[in-house]
């Protein structure tokens, strides 16, 4: 493993224990509370000396207004994969978790934010990951800036600055690198009710974008979303045109929660005249406290020298968590390449799969799945070299996160 993978490791583990320690060190170093009739302090909290001089109780520091209210963090993710066709390489239409038989370290990631609020108006978001993943994330940058394109040991996955504008209720704006609003899950495992990515999270939607965006809460049920950026994965744009995006945000009851995408520009390299566009819609639903329903649809659509291309898919979930500690949740999906643009061929694909989550300790927890893909094309490839219509893996990962926020 390289050095800076192993560094970022230890960090992220590390960045628990010292700060757990730090903070008990201040817990013990506090003086023991005294009492109303302590005769060592006065009615005016003015503490008494020796001799019967008194001095004023110190004041608490302050600090400005910008450096309260940052989150640091760190996490690692590590995962095992059996693949009953035994590729040599990354197993077909999957991301992070990809190899068979071989142990690895998904990804490390370092990361400090600040939101900006009413009375700290600037903020930012920084994120720095590496591993597997990372360099599956930014292995089709346009850019050469190593720590932005993921061929070197580390790679910047989100790096913004947030400015919050006295306009209504707050008009946040970002600018700079962040990961795409689309799709139902996220880059990070412990943050997605599965431990695999989704075949819609692989194929049809982006990872990250460059450029600026706008966020304004309408009312506590909407709030609405506008962007314009380089296009999909490209800090550096591979053509002369922009992409634009919208998001609008429902929350009709507090159970109910409801997010449409929609995005569209050019996105092939020098080619500004195919236009991509993708809609995206999610649906999350609270049936009970411990019951939870989501639903995710995508639909894309392109062309290649004016011919057009069209891709959908859509996802289904359910978390059952039986107890504090254990859950349970399937996940089920179907994906239709009808030209074969996202995928190389021309085919349908499906897939079921089954997590079991055990939570062992505060921020570290692991998730056993089991999971088959299908085709109706022979598109997977056993290590003897016959095509296959399908390939079924078993794996866990483990999964550690900690992260704390200054006051």
């Amino acid at each position: 493993m390289r050095l800076t993978t192993f560094a970022l490791v230890v960090c992220a583990v590390g960045l628990s224990v010292t700060v757990a320690s730090a903070q008990t060190a201040a817990e013990g170093a506090k003086p023991a509370t005294t009492s109303a009739a302590d005769p060592a302090t006065s009615s005016g909290g003015a503490t008494q000396q020796p001799g019967g001089s008194t001095s004023a109780a110190r004041p608490a520091p302050t600090y400005p207004k910008f450096f309260s209210n940052i989150q640091f963090g760190g996490l690692a993710d590590a995962y095992y994969d059996y693949n009953s066709n035994k590729p040599e390489g990354d197993a077909p239409f999957r991301n992070f978790d990809t190899r068979h038989d071989d142990p690895r370290l998904s990804m490390a990631e370092l990361w400090t934010s600040k939101a900006p609020t009413a009375d700290s108006r600037f903020g930012f978001n920084v994120r720095l990951n590496t591993g597997h993943a990372a360099n599956m994330i930014q292995g089709v940058e346009p850019s050469t800036v190593p720590v932005f394109d993921g061929r070197g040991n580390a790679a910047l996955q989100q790096a913004y600055v947030s400015y919050l504008a006295p306009v209504g209720s707050g008009l946040q704006i970002d600018a700079g690198k962040f990961v795409t609003q689309h799709g139902a899950e996220v880059i990070e495992a412990k943050d997605n009710w599965n431990y695999s990515r989704s075949l819609l999270f692989t194929l049809a939607i982006p990872y990250y974008h460059a450029g600026v965006r706008a966020t304004y809460t309408l009312n506590d049920k909407v709030s609405v979303m506008g962007a314009v950026v380089n296009g999909w994965n490209d800090l550096k744009d591979n053509n002369g045109a922009k992409t634009f995006g919208a998001q609008v945000t429902l929350k009709p009851t507090t159970r109910v929660s409801i997010v449409q995408n929609y995005m569209v520009g050019a996105e092939q390299p020098n080619d500004d005249e195919d236009i991509r566009h993708l809609f995206d819609t999610t649906v999350t639903l609270t049936a009970t406290p411990k019951v939870s329903i989501m639903g995710n649809y995508d639909y894309g659509r392109d062309s290649v020298g004016g011919a057009g291309v069209s891709w959908q898919g859509i996802a289904g979930y359910l978390k059952v968590q039986a107890t504090p500690r254990i859950a349970l949740i399937p996940r089920v999906e179907w994906f239709d390449d009808s030209n074969g643009f996202m995928t190389g061929t021309t085919q349908a694909l499906k897939e079921a799969t089954i997590t079991g989550e055990v939570k062992l300790l505060e921020g570290l927890f692991t998730r056993v799945e089991y999971r088959r893909d299908l085709s109706d094309v022979a598109v997977f490839t056993r290590n003897t070299g016959e095509a296959r219509t399908s390939q079924n893996t078993f794996g866990f990962g483990i999964l550690y996160s900690y992260a704390f926020t200054t006051r």
